[in-house]
């Protein structure tokens, strides 16, 4: 999903880019050239052991070395509060707890995917030193807001989660 977060002399993603990073480059493109007033947020969220983790908090740190923030063995509370609810009237399924952070272009939004990417559940395998053991969610949301040609106007908002499962960049190897 992540890939090379590289840029082409163009400004545009490699050619070994992963999903996350081209769905950001062409959202931007794309609000930069409508007539619209928008705003753009993201969320990362981490589901590991049953527990979720905002990958974005500012309280939780990077793990070190190969001590994983959540591998010291104690059944607390999971670190952020985070809890999943199934609003059927309006919003549908969110998590309570979990920050949006605002961003005004792909470079930003990159740079909170290197920061929660970071922070993901990591451990050796034979084919990977690198591989996921969590499933995570890189959700962005947008605001938009356009007036018609009557003068009202047009607010919408869209949703993409992309979703990485643990283990899912060797399983083609596998």
């Amino acid at each position: 999903m992540q890939g090379d977060l590289g840029t082409t002399p163009m400004g545009n993603p490699t050619a070994q880019a992963g999903m996350i990073p081209r769905t950001l480059f062409k959202l931007f493109n794309r609000l930069e050239a409508s007539n619209t007033d928008y705003s753009v947020k993201i969320s990362y969220v981490e589901l590991y052991n049953e527990e979720l983790r905002d990958l974005l908090a500012s309280e939780l740190s990077a793990p070190a070395g190969s001590i994983q923030p959540m591998g010291m063995g104690t059944r607390e509370a999971p670190q952020g509060g985070l809890k999943i609810f199934d609003d059927t009237s309006k919003k549908g399924v969110f998590i309570q707890g979990l920050e949006e952070v605002a961003v005004k272009c792909a470079k930003d939004a990159l740079a909170l995917l290197v920061k929660g990417s970071d922070r993901r559940q990591i451990a050796a395998t034979k084919f990977n030193d690198h591989s996921s053991r969590s499933h995570s969610v890189f959700s962005i949301t947008v605001h938009t807001k356009e007036t018609s040609s009557v003068g009202d106007d047009l607010l919408r908002v869209g949703k993409m989660n992309l979703v990485d499962l643990a283990g899912s960049e060797n399983i083609g190897r596998s």
